[in-house]
């Protein structure tokens, strides 16, 4: 059904039409649609634009089409532009000319727009909702692995020694930044466009405060033409979502390596696993592999939108109807990709032994070295160039820095003596780093209390928001 045409002589061509069609996409929104139509008619029942009985029908015609759409009962066909053509064709066929006249007052910009943000705040709480699951999996690993030692690493090689704990409580801690941009993203947007109409209000609407108050809206967006040409909403969901899928990428890059017969260092389940169809022996990662690869999409999205976005004069063009399938294709990809994520991650068994075996090897603890002579007062330009010199030695002598002998380390340094062996222990070197960030077992384990607590305040948060916004997708 379309929602224009009495100045055309004919109607758009074909090759148009199929152009300008959009219903297979923005199907999505129906539901958002018809609450949103709902808030509308109250408005316009309010201001006697539409009488009172006639409002009642079609309130009573637009919740029952809501429940078809929820059942299935009710889609769009071959003659629907969009969703909002499709609903209104609907409507009219359940309670006769009636129903057009819900069109008073508003445009499909308003409209929309307003749907779409309806459409995100939903879908990211849901997001963060499965974010929070992710993160009490890591939790919970880290806490079991509190007091396994494992070799630390920059630039892919051998650093410091560090609790291995403290390594997976790392993904927790850039995941709970993605719930603060979930957040953050929320306070900003949570303003009704509706009401803006086209782009310049409406004086059939003279409360959108009201409506944007029923749809839980904090506020009402205070420019009407920025209303409706505002897309910033979905281009910062569209980074929040490519943040999220960055972490989640460098979470796959970590377990596929862990998993490598060179690494053996997890064990991931069966269940979160795939074999070859050549070669019976393979167990692949398939499910970290996704995770790094589907990351190339949620950035995709996000360049397609502001590639989109800039340039556009203010005010609706129809360049804007490419906004919703790189958020729709973004929401949806983590919508199946983390549950999957969080079951390889709960399930995975760490091989503690093989994590430990290698925390002291690469001259990991030649910080140590430093660090002794630092405590002795000596300048650490110097306490680290002795340090790189006691690490040149035991390369040459094919030894560890444990095992140089008191001459060795007095030629390299007057200030080296034989008590330095002592401090030459990845446990002592993981013990010394006692900072309330630091990879000492305590440290880690107020780290990882306090993610337990800001995970809860995180799901009370998300809770709370729901429950706020509860009724969307039912009229």
């Amino acid at each position: 059904m379309a929602l224009w045409g009495g100045r055309f002589a004919s109607g758009p061509a074909d090759s148009v039409a199929a152009l300008s069609r959009s219903v297979d996409f923005d199907w999505r929104l129906a539901s958002y649609d018809i609450k949103v139509n709902l808030v509308h008619l109250d408005g316009l029942v309010s201001a006697g634009v539409i009488a009172t009985g006639n409002g009642e029908v079609i309130r009573a015609g637009l919740k029952a089409l809501g429940a078809e759409i929820l059942g299935g009962k009710f889609s769009y066909d071959d003659s629907d532009e969009d969703v909002h053509s499709a609903i209104e064709r609907g409507l009219i066929a359940k309670i006769g000319a009636i129903g057009g006249a819900l069109r008073a007052g508003r445009s499909r910009n308003d409209l929309v727009v307003t749907d779409f943000k309806l459409y995100l705040i939903d879908h990211l709480l849901e997001i963060a909702s499965l974010t929070t699951s992710l993160i009490e999996a890591f939790n919970e690993q880290s806490l079991a692995n509190v007091e396994v030692f494992a070799p630390g690493f920059t630039h892919l090689q051998h650093a410091q020694p560090i609790v291995f704990g403290h390594e997976l409580a790392k993904h927790s801690q850039a995941l709970l930044r993605d719930l603060d941009r979930i957040g953050d993203w929320l306070v900003r947007n949570s303003i009704s466009p509706l009401g803006a109409g086209a782009l310049s209000g409406s004086g059939l609407q003279p409360n959108p405060e009201s409506s944007g108050e029923t749809l839980g809206f904090d506020g009402v967006v205070a420019n009407s033409i920025d209303a409706v040409s505002d897309r910033d909403f979905a281009a910062e969901a569209l980074f929040v979502m490519a943040m999220l899928g960055v972490h989640l990428s460098r979470i796959g890059e970590e377990f596929t390596l862990w998993s490598t017969n060179e690494f053996s260092w997890v064990e991931i389940a069966d269940a979160y696993s795939t074999g070859s169809s050549i070669m019976p022996q393979k167990k692949n990662p398939d499910i970290a592999e996704l995770a790094r690869g589907k990351s190339g999409r949620l950035v995709g999205n996000l360049t397609a939108l502001l590639t989109t976005l800039k340039g556009l004069p203010f005010a609706y063009n129809r360049d804007l109807q490419e906004d919703k399938e790189p958020v729709f294709d973004s929401v949806e990809t983590l919508l199946v990709l983390l549950p999957a994520l969080t079951g390889m991650v709960a399930t995975a068994k760490f091989r503690t032994e093989n994590i430990s075996s290698g925390a002291h090897s690469g001259f990991a603890l030649a910080t140590e070295v430093a660090d002794y002579l630092a405590k002795k007062s000596v300048p650490f330009a110097q306490a680290h160039e002795a340090a790189g010199e006691c690490v040149k030695v035991c390369e040459q002598t094919k030894r560890e820095l444990h095992e140089l002998t008191d001459e060795q380390l007095a030629a390299i340094h007057p200030e080296l003596k034989s008590d330095l062996r002592e401090f030459l222990t990845v446990s002592g070197a993981i013990a010394s780093r006692t900072s309330s960030l630091g990879t000492s077992i305590p440290s880690v384990t107020a780290q990882i209390a306090e993610l337990k607590n800001a995970t809860q305040e995180a799901k009370q948060w998300i809770s709370n928001e729901v429950e706020r916004f509860s009724g969307m997708m039912k009229p």
